[in-house]
């Protein structure tokens, strides 16, 4: 995040002065996964400590100008034993290098939020407070739901009303006493109203949904998105297929749809999983000279970002922003070459025929 006024609320009213026009730049990130092969490549024998620092280095010129990053946390900081699919629990380190990236926001709704059961809920939860980290989609008890849902943060000016929910946790009963937004058509109308009652500029609405590597949307997406957004959500962001989906900009309606951005990282290495996309969404607001003010989305790109294992002692993984025209000296070796080129042109081919309005940056600044 940017230098400037970013605001978090939670259960309080703050009062926040309105200007002509402003605007700020949002960036949304797919899953951040934490597979063994990722752990094993992070620990150091010697210090027997994990270190993820080289993980997201060339990406963060894409996160960190953004007034606020948002990120799907795809895993649970339950503690030892560290482990990855089918139950994760990431090590600790971890949420330093995802800070340090430039995220400000982590959606912890997803089909693995229960992995670990209470204790993995409440540890990932004390675990993101510790290090400064906004994040909503499930809550150590009624209470923190009740007091802390819908999520609103104000940016320059702009105040926005952000929701997550999954479509299940595998299979495994979400403890009693904690809260994990699952989809429900009555509850999510219920928190749109919430929402709405917070005076947003914008509604935006974050969902672990999906069929896992299907890369187009299924009929539960299509109809869940057009649940939301008649009900008022401006931008409706997707996760969970492992893969990029559609992306679709309706400048008519003023709303959009990113139905899946794909893994950010994870140690997924087969083809169409092995990398995924950033949204770049900017919103801007004007307000005349009766006080009435207008958001609008004037901006809706992404980036693809591929997922690279270097050559060295501990194969370390590495995201690659993708340049245009591709640089392919920004990894190593024929096969490697080879790999990030076929997701590259697999995922142009599919998004330049699927997308609707939504641009991919690097190409868009070249031209």
């Amino acid at each position: 995040m940017r230098e400037g006024l970013f605001i978090l609320l939670l259960g309080s009213a703050c009062h926040v002065w309105s200007q002509d026009t402003t605007s700020i730049e949002l960036v949304f990130a797919g899953d951040i996964m934490q597979h063994e092969s990722q752990m094993n490549s992070a620990f150091d024998p010697v210090t027997q400590t994990y270190d993820y620092s080289g993980v997201f280095d060339q990406v963060k010129s894409l996160i960190q100008p953004a007034d606020i990053a948002v990120g799907n946390l795809e895993f649970t900081f339950g503690g030892k034993p560290y482990k990855g699919y089918p139950a994760f629990s990431a090590p600790d380190e971890l949420i330093g290098a995802i800070c340090n990236a430039g995220f400000d926001v982590m959606m912890t709704a997803n089909n693995h939020s229960v992995d670990r059961g209470r204790k993995g809920i409440q540890r990932t939860i004390r675990l993101l407070d510790s290090a400064g980290m906004v994040h909503t989609g499930t809550f150590a008890d009624t209470l923190d739901y009740l007091n802390d849902y819908p999520l609103v943060l104000i940016a320059n000016g702009i105040r926005l009303a952000l929701l997550n929910y999954t479509y299940g946790t595998n299979g495994i009963a979400v403890p009693a006493e904690n809260v994990v937004n699952l989809i429900d058509t009555n509850r999510i109308a219920i928190d749109l109203e919430r929402a709405r009652l917070q005076n947003p500029d914008a509604i935006i609405v974050f969902f672990h949904w999906g069929v896992e590597y299907e890369s187009m949307p299924n009929g539960n997406q299509l109809d869940l998105a057009q649940f939301c957004l008649s009900r008022g959500a401006k931008l409706i962001i997707g996760a969970h297929p492992h893969v990029l989906q559609p992306m679709i900009w309706d400048k008519e309606r003023d709303q959009a749809v990113i139905y899946s951005l794909g893994n950010l990282v994870s140690g997924q290495r087969v083809r169409y999983r092995n990398g995924g996309a950033l949204a770049h969404i900017e919103l801007k607001k004007s307000t005349d000279s009766t006080g009435a003010s207008r958001t609008t989305l004037a901006d809706v790109s992404y980036s693809l970002v591929w997922v690279y294992r270097a050559p060295d002692s501990r194969k370390s993984f590495k995201l690659i922003p993708i340049r245009h025209p591709v640089d392919t000296l920004a990894v190593e070796g024929a096969n490697s070459r080879k790999l990030m080129k076929q997701f590259v042109e697999d995922s142009r081919t599919f998004l330049d025929r699927e997308n609707r309005h939504v641009l991919e940056r690097a190409r868009k600044k070249s031209n």
